[in-house]
């Protein structure tokens, strides 16, 4: 009897075994039934890789024929064991016992089919493999008669061996697995069969059916220690050999090194499964071919480009396999998991550095440096000081005003807060060797020479190079205890240029295909922009600034040249928004040193030593600039705050442009700005969002500057005047004064230029994007410093104030609440609009508006204009039929005056 018990799955399954008998938890003790998970085995390929250790075999005996076989061998059984030797004491205890015995058993037997010499087994013999296997490990089977009677007065076995065969199960560091059909042995195993295959007819031996397959198994592994898959595991094997630099036996260093090659290339047509399951372990070992090649003869082998070839291959190939867990900005989560979590990148040996460089003693050095206040001390080392904002700091903590005015007056101060010192990059990084490669500097010098087929893979899957070179930088500062070294001391100069010439590589490709292939250049676009986004984490910032210099510059001057650049003032937008999401952005912006923000204290709620010496320096030549300079975006302005001086840009440029597609993104750059500044608790401090508000006085002028594109709820029809034909592009003066809509607007007009209808009149915007540049101007009014305000409006002509007044006004009409009757109005219009369009499509299909009823219509209106007014206009049932002429009136073409309002073409 088979007693099947079916119940729901709870929430938490207690008391679970895995397919390996491990318990999972929670397990609270040993007295209840356990729960066995089943090991599935699917039809088609599953794409996942092994998390887990699993090894194990599973054995299905299928037939036997001893049809053929002389003697009585009727009730037939098998016996299977696993050995390590050919001793009878060589058999290993890994097979799973069945329920209610023990848990690992050194045999397994078949049951016994009565009187049949050609029986059919359904056993599943399941195998724990041993972690390292040898050739020594085989199968053994032994045929047993199971003799189910005995003549009475005799005492006989009741098994009686009638067969032997093995299989092997290791050859050339391969399991084997598949079907198989052995030859059994009448006679016992001669000594060292082991290291045969069954297949060989050996003189000396019996062999049932003269040395015929009569035995039939299956055998199937789920390993995560075993491949199988030639490729693969070819690849894996020399790879090993390559990491321990010795040549496989009867291989030449020649033979050895083209083999290699060519298992690199192989790699593309390992099975999709197989590779996923191991795809860690095939990445690592080509990352560690990239840096660390084989030596073979004395020299290094060039194995470096081949090896990065082949991971772009196999990156491009997991994306195919798992489209469906790529994200909308093409990063495959699998891969992402794999940089983040499974990668053992190498890293040279190195001592660290503050064995043999004491950064503490740079203060005397040649060059400059960063010196500061530390915000905090640490209590465990004394001479390890660190922002609590970024791990810029370096030498020791001045004890007095004079030494501290004497660091940052006696050397110059960069905006990255880096140091420069030649003799000590030479003492640090030296020249680049091929005995000490890092992962980030191999992968961009290999990147930057790619050519060809493989070089637009490399771009199209650019996330995953860019990701695994930020996380190789992180890891080699933290090992080589670098995170403490000025920034410009922490990588060497040749691998800034590759990084330079790789930027540049990617802006050419965007400015050269954005019209040909839009999806790929976005991908690019976006990779690039998280990229420099991560790099302002670990190198000087002053490098990655100029790096985002040169791409607006070269896309600025793309633009200058087109007449529709509306694709790329997009992918800029994209670009600036991924940039300005570092979470130190408002450090990186030094809010300090300028009259709106005054270098009293720190302006970050967490200070670089960097920031503090930089606000300190600036303070003392900036205290006398005309502060109008940083209200508005002047070129001080974006000299002073890099990173928003683009973003504020960029949107007092679009809001310009005669392009409404690429209003809202504008706005909605500096809007998600704003909003993060609000969500984050350092800035909850009403003076540190002063400081804040202050670095975005110039959204005021922007706004005001915007007065006339501003869509006003409470003008009826203001954007049904909207037109986008060249002729239509002025504004009238009459549709001006309606815009204005009361007579505290009527001055407006005659003031602000843009109101002018002899220029250009500007695209207005849609409700949407009006409402998000008011919230950005209204965050600005709220949180910057009232003293501040009331001194610049103070300086400001009355037309200003007045503009200012303006937006006022729109504020309060556009946020005002109407109450629950204009709600109801409005979704009056939205019904009614629904069902005029019913109707007119209603008239469409029944055919009651069509042109033969336009025609009759237009003639009926030309004939009661020519009758005069004392003529009556006949109905239109007169004219189809209704009155005397109209009944024997029928529509004939060639009767009617009709002439087409457009001359057809010959």
């Amino acid at each position: 009897t088979l007693k099947l018990d079916i119940s729901p799955c709870p929430e938490e399954p207690r008391y679970s075994l895995t397919p390996e008998l491990w318990k999972v938890e929670p397990y609270p003790d040993d007295k209840s039934r356990p729960i066995k998970e089943i090991l599935e085995f699917p039809s088609h390929e599953v794409y996942a890789p092994f998390t887990i250790y699993r090894n194990m075999l599973y054995v299905y005996p299928k037939s036997l024929n001893f049809a053929n076989r002389q003697g009585s061998a009727r009730n037939l059984a098998v016996k299977v064991q696993f050995m390590a030797g050919e001793e009878e004491n060589c058999a290993l205890p890994v097979i799973f016992g069945k329920s209610g015995g023990p848990e690992f058993v050194r045999e397994a037997y078949t049951p016994v089919t009565y009187h049949n010499k050609t029986p059919c087994f359904y056993d599943e013999v399941k195998i724990k493999l041993p972690a390292k296997l040898t050739e020594a490990h085989h199968l053994l089977f032994t045929f047993y008669h199971i003799s189910c009677q005995s003549k009475k007065g005799e005492v006989g076995p009741v098994e009686l061996p009638v067969g032997y065969t093995w299989l092997p199960l290791c050859r050339n560091s391969k399991l084997l697995t598949g079907e198989f059909n052995l030859h059994v042995s009448i006679d016992r195993l001669p000594a060292h069969y082991h290291n045969l295959y069954p297949d060989p007819h050996l003189p000396s031996m019996k062999w049932v059916d003269n040395h015929k397959g009569v035995f039939n198994i299956a055998i199937q592994a789920v390993s995560s220690i075993h491949t199988q898959d030639d490729n693969l595991e070819k690849f894996l094997n020399l790879s090993r050999h390559a990491q321990e630099q010795k040549l496989p036996m009867m291989k030449t260093e020649l033979q050895f090194e083209n083999d290699l090659k060519m298992s690199l290339i192989d790699l593309q047509r390992v099975r999709g499964e197989n590779l996923i399951q191991f795809l860690p372990l095939v990445l690592d070992k080509l990352i560690l071919l990239n840096v660390r090649p084989p030596v073979l003869g004395g020299q290094s082998v060039n194995i470096g480009q081949p090896a990065f070839e082949s991971m772009a291959n196999v990156v491009k190939k997991v994306h195919e396999l798992l489209e469906d867990r790529n994200d909308h900005n093409g990063r495959n989560a699998l891969l992402a998991s794999y940089i983040h979590y499974t990668c053992s990148l190498p890293h040279p040996g190195l001592v660290h550095q503050s064995s043999s460089i004491n950064f503490a003693s740079l203060a005397n050095a040649s060059g400059y440096n960063t010196l500061g206040r530390p915000s905090s001390l640490p209590l465990s080392r004394q001479n390890y000081q660190r922002s609590t904002s970024n791990p810029d700091l370096a030498g020791s903590t001045p004890t007095s005003p004079d030494a501290e005015v004497g660091n940052f007056l006696g050397r110059y101060m960069d905006r990255g807060g880096s140091m420069r010192g030649e003799e000590l990059a030479q003492q640090m990084f030296g020249a680049r060797t091929a005995a000490k490669k890092f992962v980030h500097e191999e992968l961009a010098l290999q990147w930057s020479v790619l050519s060809g087929p493989i070089r637009e893979t490399a771009m199209t899957y650019s996330w995953f190079f860019f990701e695994l070179m930020i996380k190789s930088m992180a890891e080699h500062l933290a090992k080589c205890d670098k995170l403490a070294a000025p920034r410009q001391m922490r990588f060497p100069e040749y691998f800034e240029d590759d990084l330079k010439n790789l930027v540049r590589m990617f802006v050419r490709d965007i400015v050269d295909k954005y019209d040909k292939d839009p999806l790929l250049v976005k991908s690019l676009n976006t990779s690039l922009a998280f990229f420099l986004h991560d790099l302002l984490t670990y190198m000087d910032r002053f490098f990655v600034f100029q790096q985002i210099h040169f791409y607006c510059r070269t896309l600025g001057d793309k633009m200058r040249n087109l007449a529709e650049s509306t694709s790329l003032i997009l992918l800029k937008l994209d670009f600036m928004r991924v940039v300005c999401s570092h979470e130190h952005y408002f450090p990186l912006n030094l809010p300090f040193g300028t009259p709106l923000t005054p270098s009293a204290n720190s302006s970050s709620p967490t200070p670089s030593i960097s920031s503090i010496t930089s606000s300190s320096s600036y303070a003392s030549t900036s205290t006398l600039t005309d502060k109008g300079r940083f209200y508005e975006l002047t070129i001080e302005f974006r000299q002073q705050h890099f990173l928003l001086g683009i973003v504020l840009s960029d949107l007092s440029v679009n809001l310009d442009i005669h392009n409404p597609a690429i209003h809202p993104k504008s706005i909605n750059v500096l809007r998600n700005l704003l909003l993060n500044h609000d969500l984050d608790v350092r800035y909850t401090d009403p003076e540190m969002k002063a400081r804040l508000a202050a670095l975005y006085m110039p959204v005021i002028g922007i706004v005001i500057d915007s007065l006339p594109q501003l869509w006003d709820p409470n003008v009826e029809g203001r954007l049904k005047s909207f037109n986008f034909e060249s002729d239509a592009d002025k504004i009238n003066q009459h549709i001006a004064m309606e815009i204005a809509g009361s007579s505290v607007f009527a001055g407006r007009v005659q003031e602000n230029p843009s109101y002018d209808g002899s220029k250009p009149r500007k695209c207005n915007l849609n409700a949407e994007s009006t409402r998000n540049l008011l919230i950005c101007f209204m965050w600005v009014i709220k949180n910057v410093d009232q003293s501040v305000l009331r001194q610049w409006w103070s300086d400001m002509d009355v037309g200003v104030l007045q503009q200012i007044l303006d937006v006022i006004y729109y504020v309060v009409s556009n946020f005002e609440y109407r109450g629950k009757k204009s709600l109801a109005q409005y979704s009056q219009q939205t019904l009614k609009k629904s069902v005029d369009m019913k109707s007119r499509l209603e008239e469409a299909i029944l055919g009651s508006s069509n042109a033969r009823m336009e025609m009759m219509r237009r003639r009926q209106n030309s004939s009661a204009s020519l009758a005069g007014p004392a003529e009556r206009t006949p109905s239109l049932a007169n004219v189809l039929g209704g009155g005397e002429a109209g009944g024997r009136l029928r529509w004939r073409k060639d009767q009617l005056a009709y002439k087409p309002t457009v001359e057809q073409p010959d």
